[in-house]
């Protein structure tokens, strides 16, 4: 969260994302400080607080070196809701331009499920107590009542080996026992029958245009009649272990109270939510001029109604208004025809920090194939470690598959780091299907500059690398 004493330095963050993203810098330091920022805002004095809007970012860069991830990974650092949405979808929409708000509401129900799966892990221990009794009764129904037994035997013993003096007792003893089955997981697979809810959310249609009923307005209908209808139970037959991964969600949702939710949610997207505007170079008009009318008015359109959104305006959401005057957005495109001065210059100052990404070279390459947490190389590791069977990666093999990638970029098209996974999937998919049927558990495989070679002779032989396009 964003008001922890414990929130990450602009180095730090830094740091973060040089885990999981190479080269970058000047990108990782922009992002790092608007984060940073949004922390001094909040510890900013009150009367500030409202007047400090976040410097926008947009970053200019070809595609596949690693906007969208700096993006998505900032939002993971800093624990904040995240929605990405590609600025062309909007010009199907025109002048209307409604669907615009969608991001914005997008944003809300990340927040929200953001908020309520950590309410949730607070009540876990509760939780987990209300469902273990549910187990309990359908495993031993309790007896209610306390008649004793005609022979008195064991009244009053504190002795829990001693006779119970009563149907209420011994059933307690029962189910104590069963009790400790159930934690333990004994009977984890034995089969009970459990009432699940059913959803009564009704399906609610509107007949109209553009002036009909909104998006927020119609899911808010359904949710409130929805409430108002009674909640529907059913009988369904599953093992313990899946009962208690059913019930634990209900009886989770029973104990948060969802008005407190949704209050810290439109907060928390208020002060923390990062929208990703992915492609706004596709809604920049070609050379600044609109023309007479076409495509370019269309996309002019669009720009205008990101605006008021990325000025700071008040959304309608199910969940209630939310202000995205300080909501951090980042945009991004290619710009490879069009200009970031093509866009509208109202739009042009809501974007004050422009970065411009670097196209990578062979040694970034041969970087984001060893270093990151999540490096291509170490996921199919995984996957082969899964059967049981050992694939590691020499050096060389590594400089040559960077080499390869940055060749067939440079001789057909340029799709940044996106080029490896085909590389890759080319090398080592003869090894994926081979195993375990060929290749079998506890084999180690060694992939070397030789077996490279061989593997992707056709694809640096052949010029004509079409086939190879994503």
């Amino acid at each position: 969260m964003l008001d922890s004493n414990t929130f990450l330095t602009p180095a730090q963050i830094v740091a973060e994302l040089d885990k999981y993203i190479i080269g970058q810098h000047d990108a990782k330091r922009y992002v790092a400080i608007a984060l940073r920022n949004r922390w001094r805002r909040l510890h900013a004095p009150a009367d500030m607080q409202r007047e400090i809007v976040p410097n926008n970012i947009l970053m200019i860069g070809a595609t596949g070196v690693g906007k969208t991830e700096i993006a998505r990974r900032l939002a993971s650092i800093a624990d904040a809701p995240f929605t990405k949405v590609e600025a062309s979808k909007f010009t199907e929409v025109g002048y209307v331009g409604r669907d615009v708000e969608s991001m914005v509401r997008d944003l809300v129900e990340q927040s929200v499920n953001m908020v309520k799966q950590r309410r949730k892990e607070e009540v876990k221990v509760q939780a987990a107590q209300a469902v273990e009794d549910i187990i309990l009764d359908a495993l031993i129904p309790p007896v209610t009542g306390s008649t004793s037994r005609p022979d008195g035997a064991g009244f009053g013993s504190a002795d829990p080996n001693a006779m119970p003096d009563s149907d209420h007792e011994l059933n307690e003893r029962t189910r104590e026992k069963f009790r400790l089955k159930i934690q333990s997981g004994e009977l984890d697979e034995r089969k009970i029958e459990i009432k699940v809810q059913q959803s009564t959310n009704p399906g609610i249609g509107v007949i109209g245009g553009p002036g009909g009923m909104d998006e927020a307005s119609l899911s808010g209908l359904q949710d409130m009649l929805g409430s108002m209808l009674p909640k529907k139970t059913r009988k369904r037959k599953v093992t313990i272990a899946e009962a208690r991964r059913i019930l634990l969600d209900e009886e989770a949702a029973k104990l948060i109270d969802m008005d407190e939710v949704k209050d810290e949610a439109i907060r928390h997207a208020e002060n923390a939510g990062i929208i990703f505007i992915d492609e706004i170079d596709k809604v920049a008009s070609r050379g600044g001029k609109s023309g007479g009318g076409g495509p370019d008015v269309s996309r002019e359109g669009v720009q205008r109604d990101l605006l008021p959104i990325v000025e700071g305006s008040a959304v309608s959401t199910k969940y209630g208004i939310i202000h995205t005057d300080h909501i951090l957005f980042i945009a991004a495109g290619a710009f490879h025809v069009a200009k970031p001065s093509d866009l509208i210059p109202e739009l042009q100052g809501r974007f004050p920090i422009r970065v411009e990404l670097q196209s990578l070279t062979k040694n970034d390459f041969y970087r984001i194939l060893k270093e990151p947490r999540n490096a291509l190389t170490k996921q199919y590791e995984a996957l082969l470690q899964a059967e049981d069977v050992v694939l590691s990666f020499d050096d060389s093999a590594l400089e040559r598959l960077a080499e390869i990638a940055f060749e067939v970029n440079a001789e057909v098209e340029n799709i940044g780091a996106r080029r490896l996974h085909t590389v890759m999937s080319r090398l080592l998919n003869d090894i994926l299907f081979d195993v375990p049927d060929k290749i079998g558990p506890h084999a180690r495989i060694l992939i070397n500059r030789e077996l490279v070679d061989e593997r992707l002779r056709d694809m640096v032989g052949n010029r004509d690398l079409s086939q190879y396009i994503l």
